[in-house]
């Protein structure tokens, strides 16, 4: 992580109210092993057929250890927000109180054997900016949940109040208000009803008291703001229980 921001990227911080600056992740360079394969797929692709041969060198000189563009591009984040640079260097802004963001988290297995853990997390801006931001930057273990943590902190205590008020959020397909679930094809459920939620395998489980399958079942990544939403479930249902 840098802590070093320019200025064009601490102006529109500043226009968007983002407050201070909080670190940055810099693009992950590939090791000298993966350059090696690169170069060597390279050579033997451009020996027997040419076309794979320039895929690996197209691959090869797109990461950040050879390309300027890809090596300045950066994700700062910040009080109340983050900002990232694209491909064209282009940063777009993204508060915490108004964003959302798509998780994938997919661990890739070969024989059995655990081999890599790709990240994709999908932001969208109010105004329809969205951006894909991946495991291109480094540490996505770190900046991944804390984009989510810093979502859930600025948002749930402004959507407690809307509830209370009798509003209705929406998350995918599931809808939420004060007296329970609405599940896409699965109908509604009290909070009284639902006996547990589990997380597993990428996947999110309502099962409701007495049954022993799941009542509902929901990829995370199909769920905006996955922590979030997890916070107001766990908020209201244990309300719910008072009332």
């Amino acid at each position: 992580m840098d802590d070093r921001i320019p200025d064009d990227i601490a102006g529109l911080a500043t226009a968007e109210g983002l407050g201070r600056h909080r670190g940055t992740f810099l693009p992950k360079r590939l090791g000298v092993l993966m350059i090696c394969n690169l170069l060597f797929l390279t050579v033997v692709g451009l020996f027997i057929f040419v076309l794979p041969g320039l895929l690996f060198a197209w691959m090869l000189v797109q990461t950040p250890n050879f390309s300027r563009k890809s090596a300045a591009r950066r994700l700062y984040f910040f009080e109340q927000g983050m900002i990232e640079t694209d491909r064209k260097g282009q940063p777009a802004a993204f508060r915490w109180d108004s964003m959302m963001a798509l998780q994938a988290i997919t661990e890739r297995y070969v024989n059995g054997i655990h081999v890599a853990t790709k990240y994709q997390y999908t932001l969208h801006k109010g105004d329809g900016t969205v951006r894909k931001v991946t495991d291109f930057y480094a540490e996505p273990e770190r900046w991944g949940p804390f984009i989510q943590q810093e979502i859930a902190t600025a948002q749930l205590p402004g959507m407690l109040q809307m509830l209370e008020a009798g509003r209705t959020f929406t998350f995918g397909d599931m809808s939420l208000d004060r007296g329970g679930v609405t599940a896409a094809k699965r109908g509604a459920m009290t909070w009284s009803e639902i006996e547990d939620v589990r997380v597993n395998n990428g996947v999110v489980a309502l099962r409701k008291s007495g049954k022993w399958l799941s009542w509902s079942s929901k990829r995370v990544k199909d769920i905006p703001n996955f922590l979030l939403f997890l916070a107001l479930v766990d908020h209201l249902r244990r309300t719910s229980a008072v009332r």
